[in-house]
């Protein structure tokens, strides 16, 4: 090709071919996540089609430190479509806690043996090695707020935990969370990335600090 020729193809400038690479790492990053931050809340991008809405990193730390403290040393710990809170617990290096994250969005087996491919459809569909009460503490987040999407979340949970409940739903469920799983509403509110336009809520069966230090 002469020298003519490649003038004519259009090229870059530094700055935007840099540009171009960063934006194209992030999506990367983003889609596999690696390294030593692949724990961070927000790494793995919200899919809106599935109703996701990551909590804030203030909101996430308090509900790992809630629930580390429910679960107590050595503990075993539920994560039923909370990713967020997952991430944060791992993130702060729990590794006396046995945690496992119940996720429909095959994008966190990034986590390996404790992803657990979990359909709110099929709520005791689990693998052999998940055991009937076998974990300290399970945390909820239903995807959807219905009385259907709860009330099968509640026997995934029920199925879970030997006893400790905290739920994380709307507002407009405490009636029917009361009901299914026995729980109540707490004093702390749980803030996401985003404003949602419905008021978010948390629920506990046990004496919890998110109702004392708030």
């Amino acid at each position: 090709m002469s020298d003519l020729e490649d003038d004519d193809v259009p090229q870059l400038s530094s700055h935007a071919l840099a540009a171009l690479q960063e934006f194209y790492a992030e999506k990367k990053q983003c889609a596999y996540p690696g390294g030593d931050d692949k724990y961070n809340v927000g790494r793995i991008e919200e899919n809106w089609q599935l109703s996701q809405f990551w909590y804030s990193q203030e909101t996430a730390l308090r509900l790992a430190k809630e629930v580390t403290a429910a679960a107590g040393e050595g503990g075993r710990v539920a994560c039923v479509s909370t990713p967020s809170v997952y991430q944060k617990l791992r993130e702060l290096h729990r590794e006396d806690l046995a945690v496992y994250l119940f996720e429909y969005d095959r994008r966190f087996s990034i986590y390996g043996e404790e992803f657990i491919f979990y359909d709110y459809n099929n709520p005791l569909d689990f693998p052999v090695n998940i055991a009937h009460h076998s974990f300290d503490i399970v945390i909820a987040d239903p995807p959807y707020l219905s009385e259907e999407c709860l009330r099968k979340t509640s026997e995934t949970i029920k199925y879970l935990t030997q006893g400790k409940i905290l739920l994380c739903t709307g507002a407009v469920m405490e009636e029917e969370a009361t009901k299914l799983l026995g729980v109540k509403m707490c004093k702390f509110i749980p803030k996401h990335t985003r404003t949602l336009a419905n008021e978010f809520r948390c629920y506990v069966n046990y004496d919890s600090q998110l109702d004392h230090d708030v």
